[in-house]
């Protein structure tokens, strides 16, 4: 289990919010920690750790006021550490070069591909061809229902048709290298993991799938190693004391199989 450090930025500062709280309408969400540094030294810090695979999410929709703040943001952390971190967040095949040429290892991408509440394959074919299935991430956040666990799209305040489940990752691996899960009900709450999406993604294992959402304790941490079957990886956000949270970044590394 790698651990896959995250810079989410919004209103263009680096912020760790509660996923269910991100609305459109006025730029709003609900802050668990905002940082007084910029993305970059955040950026740089991963870089020195050695940790590869993070992820630089831009929060706010391209026609925000605070977009371009955002994308700044965003363009100096994966200048800080050019390879060593994928962006995310509007991204469509027109801008996905932006970033790349920014020094984005992958792109991530939901949106542009979830449309009307049900995958567009030609819209991910286009994706393909324009950055290449190997330096493409899908981002399949999602929500828990009734009938299991359904994508959620436009900065999670969007549900699809679509599932969560293993013919789906078998389906859209062949057009992507990795996956990016984070359940949406948990996100920035810091109050446990989604057990049953973590054993569901642990059974599967064929691409790299990173798991965001709840993780608020050590214990949190083994859990997820258990039922992830040591190969789903792990981002933390505001239970990370770099954000205020009460989870060393030492010891984190140190559990993660990383010297710090």
């Amino acid at each position: 289990m790698r651990f896959r450090p995250c810079i989410d930025i919004h209103n263009g500062r680096v912020k760790q919010i509660v996923g269910a709280s991100l609305t459109d309408e006025g730029d709003r969400a609900e802050e668990n920690y905002v940082a007084g540094e910029d993305a970059a030294s955040f950026a740089r810090r991963y870089r020195d750790a050695g940790l590869e695979g993070g992820h630089v999410i831009l929060l706010n929709a391209t026609g925000s006021a605070f977009y371009e703040d955002t994308r700044k943001q965003a363009h100096l952390a994966l200048e800080a550490y050019p390879g060593g971190l994928q962006a995310g967040g509007g991204i469509t095949p027109d801008n996905a070069g932006e970033f790349l040429d920014a020094g984005a290892s992958h792109v991530i991408v939901t949106s542009y591909v979830f449309q009307g509440g049900k995958i567009h394959y030609g819209r991910l074919a286009e994706l393909v061809k324009a950055v290449g299935r190997q330096r493409l991430v899908l981002d399949l956040s999602c929500r828990k229902t009734e009938e299991g666990y359904v994508v959620v799209t436009d900065r999670w305040q969007r549900m699809t048709q679509e599932q969560v489940n293993i013919p789906l990752l078998e389906r859209l691996s062949a057009s992507c290298d990795e996956f990016l899960v984070h359940a949406v009900d948990v996100e920035g709450r810091a109050e446990g993991i989604e057990e049953d999406l973590v054993s569901l993604l642990g059974q599967w294992g064929s691409r790299p799938v990173t798991y965001a959402g709840g993780v608020h304790s050590y214990e949190d941490l083994e859990l997820l190693k258990v039922l992830g079957r040591n190969h789903v990886d792990v981002t933390i956000g505001s239970a990370l004391d770099l954000f205020g949270g009460g989870l060393k970044w030492d010891k984190v590394l140190e559990f993660c199989g990383v010297r710090a």
